[in-house]
């Protein structure tokens, strides 16, 4: 194995570097062009690409192509990624409708798999100044402008209808709804990206997130950086039947129900997701 801990000292500054090019545009967005990419792709604006440039330049520069692959959201897809052990899954913004509508929640994702498994993964949210990050087998972190990092824990609820469910507020469908109305839950909150409501989980301030792909679904660079960083903080995300998700596969769409959790009643949700959609699959 790469020596990871060094490799997160060298990716901190490219998270935080990304994070001011997004704020810029955000702060100027007379600057702002917005292009329709077609069909479920949704917007690209200039911040995305700009973003996305200098994350791959740095990145590249940093480590090389030697030993690594890179997959980003706004780059073409190379195939020969599927022939590199480490690869780099990157979402220069992920919430580009949020950026758009100036909701303060988007967020920067880089994340490195190892064999198709997050084993590093950084999540900046430029409007709040807070860059959350996990490393396999080190736990994970919330950092803030100045260098402070504070460790960052699943909440302790252990009965469903104490937790929060972080929900979005456009990426929803009837199947979606079913299971949300036969979930147990204290409450349901909306977050934009899925960086921002995995961190949200990570940090204790929600504890379930439930994803169904409708015509199209979530993403590898949706999912590979904040899934290391709630699992990192003690959560768990699986699809419905408790398999783990993969990445850096020829297929890049994560299709079916998706389940992050804090990790306490995990099972049970999963259950509850499978046997609210069985009808409605029928």
């Amino acid at each position: 194995m790469l020596n990871l801990n060094e490799i997160m000292s060298l990716t901190r500054p490219i998270a935080w570097g990304a994070a001011d090019i997004l704020m810029k545009y955000y702060q100027e967005p007379q600057d702002l062009e917005i292009t329709f990419k077609g069909g479920e792709e949704g917007n690209v604006t200039s911040a995305d690409l700009a973003a996305n440039d200098f994350i791959l330049s740095q990145l590249k520069l940093t480590f090389g192509t030697d030993n690594f692959a890179y997959l980003s959201e706004e780059t073409e897809d190379n195939i020969d990624r599927l022939e590199h052990e480490w690869v780099w899954i990157i979402d220069p913004m992920d919430g580009t409708s949020d950026f758009i509508r100036r909701t303060n929640e988007f967020a920067v994702h880089i994340g490195l798999t190892y064999r198709q498994r997050p084993v590093l993964g950084l999540v900046a949210t430029p409007a709040q100044e807070r860059l959350f990050q996990g490393m396999l087998g080190n736990g994970a972190y919330i950092e803030t402008r100045d260098g402070l990092q504070q460790r960052i824990q699943v909440s302790n609820k252990i009965a469903l209808d104490q937790m929060v469910v972080v929900a979005s507020r456009s990426h929803r469908n009837s199947q979606l709804e079913s299971i949300l109305q036969q979930l147990p839950k204290a409450a349901e909150i909306a977050v934009g990206s899925i960086g921002g409501k995995f961190a949200a989980i990570a940090s204790g301030n929600a504890d379930v997130y439930i994803s169904v792909s409708g015509k199209s679904a979530p993403k590898d660079w949706d999912y590979c950086a904040p899934e290391i960083i709630l699992t990192e903080a003690g959560g768990q995300l699986t699809h419905s039947d408790l398999s783990l998700l993969s990445y850096n596969n020829l297929e890049l769409r994560q299709w079916g129900t998706i389940v992050a959790s804090n990790g306490h009643c995990h099972n049970q949700i999963c259950q509850i997701s499978q046997d609210a959609i069985a009808p409605i699959k029928k």
